[in-house]
């Protein structure tokens, strides 16, 4: 079962990149570093490695999706030339040194935390990770939790069609953290953790929203099956109607939570 089924090429093209401040944040963190490593975690198309590929002697991408990594591979392996880029199709719990004294300087987790077994991903992180490291769990939540009149009326459209529980890719329907984050790492080896949040206004055509909508799990196509033109063609009513008036406008906040060892 597929948590983005067919996904990969949509959310290479319609999911949002990190705001030009995070990749400062993190790329500052391995500034004089011999030979810094990226480790990131769930990497979907690649959208954070290949934000800060420049400050990385090696790479290692992990994604459980094969259509995923595939797209992340193609659009990383120009980018990084003769540097080594690891790829690892598994869950990032199965995640497993490539070589023997492997230690990464910084992990990401973008947009993808929520899907892990955290407490066990910060315990093999413990062990794969050098002593001043940092683990970034980043992301700025989604269409579907964002609180506006267009995309309030966009969500009680997708329930109409699919039930009023957020689903989760064909698994089923999506079960909230039962702690936040924050509370996670405070209790992890990785518990000197500092939050770091920037505003974000994001102006959306509404094909650019249904090419979002096609790359997440609660909207996915697959979902829909057979009503899945008619969903399209109400959704591109509904967001021509509120977009009448000006710009479909998202305001959201990115978040990253740097977490480091006491």
């Amino acid at each position: 079962m597929s948590l983005f089924p067919g996904a990969a090429g949509a959310y290479r093209t319609f999911r949002p990149g990190l705001p030009a401040a995070a990749v400062t944040l993190l790329t500052d963190i391995v500034r004089g570093t011999p030979h810094p490593v990226l480790l990131d975690l769930g990497t979907g198309t690649g959208q954070v490695p290949a934000a800060l590929h420049q400050a990385f002697a090696r790479i290692d991408i992990v994604e459980p999706d094969q259509q995923m990594i595939d797209e992340a591979s193609a659009v990383l392996r120009p980018l990084l030339g003769d540097k080594p880029l690891g790829v690892h199709r598994c869950p990032a719990e199965g995640f497993t040194a490539p070589s023997p004294g492997y230690r990464a300087h910084l992990v990401t987790i973008a947009r993808a935390f929520h899907w892990m077994d955290q407490e066990e991903v910060l315990r093999l992180l413990d062990r794969l990770t050098a002593p001043d490291a940092a683990v970034a769990v980043m992301g700025d939540g989604s269409l579907w939790t964002a609180r506006s009149p267009w995309t309030d009326a966009l969500r009680a459209l997708i329930q109409s069609y699919l039930g009023q529980e957020r689903r989760a890719g064909t698994r089923g329907t999506y079960t909230r953290p039962r702690r936040r984050y924050e509370e996670v790492l405070a209790d992890s080896p990785f518990s000197r953790v500092e939050e770091h949040a920037w505003p974000v206004s994001r102006q959306w055509t509404p094909r650019q929203v249904l090419g979002y909508l096609a790359s997440t799990s609660f909207a996915a196509p697959a979902l829909f099956g057979e009503r899945h033109t008619a969903f399209e063609t109400e959704a591109l009513n509904l967001l021509g109607r509120h977009a009448a008036d000006g710009p479909l406008t998202e305001d959201t906040v990115f978040t990253v939570l740097l977490a480091r060892r006491p």
